[in-house]
This record gives structure tokens, sequence and C-alpha cells, in this order.
């Protein structure tokens, strides 16, 4: 039995009943670039990390071990150890490890916020005294009123005197003392 010229089209599947799932989806060669240049940055992002941060990030042990040996190599090795990184990360799910960067980003700033206030509220209560101290009592009722008034009158005279500020940076422990006791 010979197949006429018209039998070929019977070997064709049929797609008609194909889902839509099996789509192909064509990704440009730039593209693919992109997303692996963006995950050397996320690399490079990971090896910057001190070694307990870095240990808040789901990484698999490959991986960790990868990064950890980038943080120690120096010039062209580096560079190599980071497009390692990048390779390994193409296979593996990066959306825990991109939350728990981002956690450890906003842990940072909220931080940075909050010295920034502190420092601001420490310098009010130098510079105003007893006017500022009613802020601290209502920001912080747990405060001790006659510790936080020796620290600033000390504050005060080794401002005057020329002095090293001890008083001032007690004053800026103390107040993170009682945020973080907030916090808990």
């Amino acid at each position: 039995m010979t197949k006429q010229p018209e039998d070929w089209l019977d070997d064709v599947p049929d797609n008609e009943n194909e889902d839509e799932d099996d789509e192909i989806i064509w990704v440009s060669k730039s593209e693919i670039k992109r997303d692996a240049e963006e995950l050397k940055h996320l690399g490079v992002e990971l090896m910057e990390l001190g070694k307990n941060a870095l240990e808040k990030i789901p990484l698999d042990d490959d991986l960790r071990a990868a990064i950890e040996l980038a943080q120690r190599i120096k010039k062209e090795g580096r560079r190599r150890q980071i497009q390692l990184i990048g390779k390994m990360m193409r296979s593996r799910d990066m959306d825990p490890i991109r939350q728990a960067l981002d956690k450890l980003k906003n842990r940072h700033n909220q931080q940075v916020s909050l010295f920034h206030k502190l420092e601001a509220l420490r310098d009010r209560l130098v510079e105003e005294g007893d006017e500022a101290m009613s802020e601290v009592l209502r920001l912080y009722p747990q405060a001790d009123r006659q510790q936080l008034r020796v620290l600033i009158r000390n504050a005060q005279k080794e401002k005057a005197a020329n002095k090293p500020p001890k008083s001032y940076r007690q004053i800026f422990s103390y107040l993170r003392e009682l945020a973080e006791a907030q916090e808990s």
C-alpha cells in the first residue's frame, strides 16, 4: 500500500483539542541575558551579607557553600564565582530568597529610621532639657525620669566644657534600650 500525496495529512496531529497551557512561550535572547544578569546581582547582594544575615536566607547547601567561597575569593576568581552563583540560581526557585532578602533590607531600613528618630530626640533632650522630657515619657512610660535628667544635665555640662560626649552617647543608648524594650 503506497501513500498517496494527500495521505500525509493523516499523520499530522489534530490541534483542535490542544490545551492553551501547552502553548510555547518564546523568550528573547536579550530577556534571558537580563534575567541572568539580575540573578548575578542578586548573588552579589547575598555575597555582601554577613554570616548571621546569610543564615536567615533559605539557601540550599550547594548555593550557601558557593556564596561563602565567593566571600573569601579576591579579584578574577571572585568574578568567575559570581558567574557560577548566577548559573546555580537559574535552576532554583528564587521567590523565597528574594522575600527573605527584602525582609532583611526592610528590617535594616526600619532600624536606621528608628535610630534617626532617637538621635533627634536625644538632641532635643540636650538642647531643651525638661521641656522635651514630657515627649520621652509619653513615648516610653517605663523611662526613669531621674536617670534621664542626670544624663541630660551631664551631657549639657560636657558640651559646655568641650569634653568628650560620654553622657550624650549614654542618652542615645538609654533611648535605644527603651525602644527595644517597648518592641518586645
